[in-house]
C-alpha cells in the first residue's frame, strides 16, 4: 500500500512540475545534437496509412481490421522496396480486436507477403497502441534484438466497437477506488475534467472547428496524399444491400463548412449542461498504419530512403479520472530526456481525443497553437484507437519535410490514466 501511495505522489509531482521540465537547464543538449546523424540511429524509411473512414457508415465499414492491415503492409512493401524477408519482427497496436488480434495479424503479415520467418505480435496500450508498437520495434533495434522491423496499428471500430469492449470488473477491482475509476467512460471523464479545469464549450467548439478547417484545407491541397495508401475493399450499400468493390483514397470524415457557431448547436452527449458532443470529440473510425524502422547503417547499406529518425519516448501514469491530461505529463518528460526546449519543437501532433483535453494540455504546457496539428486531427478525420500513434508518425514526418522543418513530437492521452509522447526528426 505504501508503494502505491508513493507512486501516486510521484504522478502528482510529475504533473505539478510540468513548467519546471519545460523551463530548461544547464543539462540541455539543445536541438543541434538531435540533428546529428550517426550509424546507430533508428531511422524511418517508410511511413504510411490507409484513409480513415467513418465508423459504421464509411468506406471501410465492412472491412475487418486484419484486412485493413494487409493493405497497409502491402503498400509499405511496395513503396519502400524492402525485401520482406529482411523484416524480422512486426508489432501491431490494436484495442478492440478479440484476443488482441494476435492470430489474425500474424495471418495478415503472411497474406501481405512477409515470409514465415517474420514474427508478429499484437499489443494494446489503448490510444497509444500504434506509438507503442513503433517504440517497441525501435527499442528492439537499439538493443540489437532485430535489425529491421515494422511498427503498425489497425482498428475496425465498425465491426468491434461496443459494450463488449470492456469486461465486467471483479469485486476486488470495484473495491479499490482508483481501480474502479479505470472503467469510467472517457467521454464522462473528459466532461468532468472540462468542468474541473474550467474549459468552456465555446473554446472547445472553436478548437474543433479549426481542426475541421485545417483538415479540409489540407485535403483539398493534397497534403495527405503522400501519406495515404488507397485501398480497394468490398462495401455493402446500406440502401440497396448490394455488395460493391470500391477504392477508398481519402478520409471520409472530413467535412466542409464546420464553424464554431454550427458546432454550438449540437446537443451535449454526456450531460444536459455539458460541453462535450460529437462535433468536438474524436470520430469513431476505421483504418490502419505502418512504419518501417531500421538502423541508419542498415538503411544506407540497403539503399533505403531515410525520411526521419526516432529519438526517444516517454510513458507516464496520471490519475484515471484525469486521463486527458496525459500529454501534459508525458511531453515534458520526453523533452527532458532529449534535452529539448518546447520552443525547439517545430510541430506537435497531439491526439484530439476531445477538444477539452487537448486544449488543457496545450494551455498547461504553454505551447504555440500554430504548431499543433497543422493538418487537423482526430476531431476532423478520426481516431481508430490502435492506429493513431502510428498514423501520427506518417503525418508528422510528411509535414516536417514539406515545410522544411526538423523536430516533431507525437503524443496522446490514454484511457485509464496515462500519457505517451515521442520525439522524431525529419530528414
Amino acid at each position: 500500500m505504501a508503494n502505491q501511495t508513493g507512486r501516486g505522489q510521484q504522478a502528482q509531482e510529475r504533473l505539478s512540475q510540468v513548467s519546471n521540465h519545460l523551463s530548461g537547464g544547464s543539462s540541455r543538449k539543445g536541438k543541434q545534437s538531435l540533428l546529428e546523424k550517426n550509424p546507430d540511429d533508428v531511422v524511418v524509411t517508410c511511413a504510411l496509412r490507409t484513409p480513415f473512414t467513418k465508423g459504421g457508415k464509411g468506406g471501410f465499414k465492412d472491412t475487418q481490421s486484419a484486412d485493413l492491415l494487409i493493405g497497409a503492409f502491402k503498400a509499405l512493401i511496395q513503396r519502400s522496396g524492402i525485401d520482406p524477408s529482411l523484416v524480422e519482427d512486426i508489432a501491431v497496436g490494436t484495442v478492440l480486436a478479440p484476443g488482441g488480434g494476435a492470430t489474425e495479424f500474424r495471418a495478415a503479415a503472411l497474406a501481405a507477403g512477409f515470409p514465415v520467418t517474420t514474427s508478429t505480435k499484437s499489443l494494446n496500450r489503448q490510444c497509444s497502441s500504434g506509438l507503442q508498437a513503433c517504440v517497441d520495434i525501435a527499442n528492439a533495434i537499439k538493443a540489437g534484438v532485430i535489425e529491421i522491423g515494422v511498427g503498425a496499428g489497425t482498428e475496425s471500430m465498425s465491426t468491434q466497437y461496443g459494450p463488449n469492449a470492456v469486461s465486467e470488473f471483479s469485486e476486488q477491482l470495484e473495491a479499490h477506488k482508483e481501480a474502479a475509476n479505470c472503467k469510467v467512460p472517457m467521454g464522462v471523464l473528459s466532461e468532468k475534467m472540462a468542468k474541473a479545469k474550467g474549459i468552456p464549450r465555446s473554446e472547445q467548439d472553436a478548437f474543433a472547428a479549426k481542426s475541421f478547417q485545417k483538415a479540409i484545407e489540407a485535403q483539398k491541397n493534397g497534403l495527405f496524399d503522400q501519406e495515404i495508401a488507397p485501398l480497394t475493399v468490398k462495401w455493402t450499400d446500406p440502401k440497396t444491400e448490394e455488395e460493391k468493390e470500391i477504392t477508398v483514397s481519402k478520409d471520409d470524415g472530413v467535412r466542409e463548412g464546420i464553424t464554431a457557431e454550427s458546432l454550438g448547436k449540437i446537443r451535449p452527449a454526456f450531460s444536459k449542461d455539458g460541453s462535450i458532443h460529437a462535433g468536438n470529440a474524436s470520430q469513431i473510425s476505421d483504418g490502419a498504419a505502418a512504419v518501417l524502422l531500421m538502423k541508419r547503417s542498415t538503411a544506407e547499406r540497403l539503399g533505403q530512403t531515410i525520411i526521419g529518425k526516432y529519438v526517444q519516448a516517454s510513458i507516464v501514469g496520471v490519475p484515471p479520472l484525469l486521463m486527458g491530461v496525459g500529454p501534459a505529463a508525458a511531453i515534458p518528460v520526453v523533452l527532458e530526456k532529449t534535452g529539448l526546449d518546447k520552443s525547439e519543437v517545430d510541430i506537435y501532433e497531439i491526439n484530439e481525443a476531445f477538444a477539452s483535453q487537448c486544449l488543457y494540455c496545450i494551455n498547461e504546457l504553454g505551447l504555440d497553437q500554430n504548431k499543433i496539428n497543422p493538418k487537423g486531427g482526430a476531431i476532423a478525420f478520426g481516431h481508430p484507437l490502435g492506429v493513431t500513434g502510428a498514423r501520427q508518425v506518417s503525418t508528422l514526418l510528411t509535414e516536417l519535410k514539406r515545410t522544411g522543418k526538423n523536430i516533431g513530437v507525437t503524443s496522446m492521452c490514454i484511457g485509464t490514466g496515462m500519457g505517451m509522447a515521442a520525439v522524431w526528426v525529419a530528414e
